[in-house]
């Protein structure tokens, strides 16, 4: 539902990020000492385990899932998605 509101609202998949230091500063210690969120390939993986598309816009079988697919179908009729 959370989605669907945010895909209603106009938000996009360039608006999936994180606080810039993820991005930009490397994790100080631990497994992933050195390391920065690389967006780019890990947010498509995200998508996938979720059950949405690249841009982020959940699949019709998903929706079927969690019994939202109506909301999807509104969602297109008012031109905030394409099907």
């Amino acid at each position: 539902m959370e989605r669907l509101f945010n895909l209603k609202a106009g938000l996009k998949a360039k608006d999936d990020t994180l606080p810039k230091r993820f991005l930009k500063e490397p994790m100080p210690e631990g497994p992933s000492k050195g390391q920065v969120f690389e967006r780019d390939q890990i947010l498509p993986e995200y998508y996938r385990i979720r059950g949405w598309n690249q841009q982020g816009v959940p699949s019709k079988k998903k929706l079927e899932e969690l019994g939202l697919w109506i909301k999807m179908n509104t969602l297109v009729l008012l031109g905030c998605i394409t099907n």
